[in-house]
């Protein structure tokens, strides 16, 4: 049979589904006639004959002269379907670790010695994290998080296996179910690349793995925590090759950015950007850092960890095991004669003495805190023991932020959102009638979910003298709230508001990620 006759004329893979099926038709006489070396080399395998047709599942893209050979041996045509590769290999994965059915079991010299978790052999753990099909899973699970533009890759342990998935845009969706015969080799094969104690499975550890991919330098971030039913991983993938972005292309209004650039350039003081983990905090300062950077300024930062490298800027990665702390660090770099100062979190009260400090003697200071909104922000840094009087001395300014996903633009509709989400809209911070609202039906593109990439939506409080005297004398959020929005701050719900009548994300999006009481 000719390779074009393996081939019909609409064999270009397609997205069926077809992934519940795998781990079945790994184990079928289908697959058997071939080895599993061969299905695991090729990212191929067999799900079904269908009248001339045998249909296979393709992770990656197939040679013509493999589907020459599966024409060959089956003496079908070939119709291949894409599925995700990391499946594809969880499926051989699970059938080569399947054993022989009870009654094929001779009952003599049978008997078993119960082993808890903690007694099993660690040489036998690491034999199997280091044999193929375990680093070719893992590799694959790496590629594919950062083809689908993942921050976080998730590896959790659960009563049959593992569960991976991924974070993409913010929002974890599932990818595969590697099976419980592996969990410890996947594991321990992650702690082997991370320089971790494979022996250690009762306390957590924290590690890190430094790769390269073509002309990409990776670092991911590794955090390991038992669970109940075993070890759980999570990956924080940073690509130092994409650079720091500018302030321009973060999302901020005209406004906010007008108002924004004005805070960074104060000759000293303390600068602030709230949020919850994983909203863009650190992303933004270093677009504040890029607008500043220039040869006549010192900028240092202290960050836990560096995660993107600036020219031109002195860079200080905590380290808390040899006493390196943001404190430690802080304390020596003033003598360093700096001008900017960064630093990545201020997580106690002798942090933000120290960063006070910095700016009582003419420093400029970024840093973050994990607020709801802006003036939340100067609460939060009272209530770690800071005295109102030095807080209202020092902090100039506090953004707050978040991250909204974007409509997809290869399947984006125009549509009106439901009449009890237009209900929530009590102060109306954009016009209904001529607002244009889209979301995004589903597609290849954004895997199905109506979302691709994402943007900021941001509340800029400016610490005006007004606001300082409500600091002073003890004035609740509320009231610290309501006087910024007489001076012109726009809510993070008003700015996201904007964003959907704009049809840049949907009103369910700003729904999610915004408080109730932020209107």
């Amino acid at each position: 049979m000719s390779r074009l006759a393996s081939i019909p004329a609409n064999a270009a893979p397609e997205n069926e589904r077809l992934g519940a099926d795998l781990r079945t038709a790994a184990g079928q006489p289908l697959a058997q006639r071939l080895s599993s070396k061969y299905w695991e080399e090729h990212t191929l395998l067999p799900l079904a004959i269908t009248g001339d047709e045998l249909l296979v599942a393709a992770g990656d893209e197939v040679d013509p002269t493999v589907v020459d050979e599966l024409c060959w041996v089956y003496d079908r045509r070939v119709r291949l379907v894409r599925l995700p590769a990391s499946e594809i290999h969880s499926a051989i994965l699970a059938a080569q670790s399947s054993g022989p059915e009870l009654q094929d079991i001779d009952a003599r010299g049978t008997e078993l010695e119960l082993l808890t978790p903690e007694d099993e052999a660690l040489d036998d753990v690491r034999a199997l994290a280091n044999q193929a099909p375990v680093i070719k899973f893992v590799n694959l699970m790496i590629l594919e998080a950062l083809r689908a533009r993942s921050s976080d890759i998730h590896i959790e342990s659960v009563p049959d296996g593992l569960r991976v998935r991924y974070r993409i845009d913010g929002v974890l969706q599932e990818i595969s179910h590697p099976p419980r015969q592996y969990q410890a080799a996947v594991v321990s094969r992650i702690k082997i690349m991370a320089g971790l104690n494979i022996a250690e499975r009762r306390l957590a550890q924290d590690g890190r793995i430094r790769l390269r991919l073509s002309d990409r330098e990776l670092d991911l971030r590794v955090s390991i925590t038992p669970t109940l039913h075993g070890e759980g991983v999570v990956l924080r993938i940073l690509d130092r090759g994409a650079g720091i972005r500018d302030l321009a292309e973060l999302g901020l209004s005209a406004g906010v950015l007008a108002g924004f650039e004005r805070l960074i350039r104060q000759p000293h003081g303390i600068v602030l950007v709230t949020g919850p983990t994983g909203s863009g905090k650190t992303t933004t300062l270093y677009g504040a850092l890029g607008r500043l950077n220039r040869p006549g300024v010192k900028i240092v930062t202290v960050e836990d960890p560096v995660e993107y490298q600036i020219d031109g800027v002195s860079q200080i990665p905590v380290n808390p095991k040899v006493g390196l702390t943001f404190a430690a660090a802080l304390r020596s770099i003033l003598r360093h004669d700096p001008d900017i100062l960064m630093v990545g979190e201020m997580r106690d009260r002798e942090t933000a003495e120290i960063a006070i400090q910095a700016a009582l003697t003419g420093h400029l200071v970024f840093s973050t805190l994990h607020t709801n909104d802006a003036p939340s922000g100067v609460a939060r840094m009272v209530d770690m023991g800071i005295e109102p009087y030095l807080v209202t001395a020092t902090v100039v300014g506090i953004m707050a932020q978040r991250l909204v996903r974007l409509v997809c633009d290869a399947c984006a509709e125009e549509y009106h959102p439901p009449s009890e989400t237009i209900a929530k809209l009590e102060r109306r911070p954009v016009d209904i009638p001529k607002a244009r609202f889209r979301r995004g039906r589903g597609c290849e593109a954004c895997a199905g979910t109506g979302y691709r990439g994402r943007t900021g939506i941001y509340e800029l409080l400016r610490v005006s003298d007004e606001i300082r005297s409500l600091v002073l004398r003890g004035a609740s959020i509320g009231e610290l709230r309501a006087l910024a929005e007489t001076q012109g701050q726009v809510s993070l719900r008003a700015a996201g508001w904007a964003q959907a009548s704009a049809g840049v994300t949907t009103v369910e999006e700003v729904l999610r990620v915004t408080r109730d009481e932020l209107l």
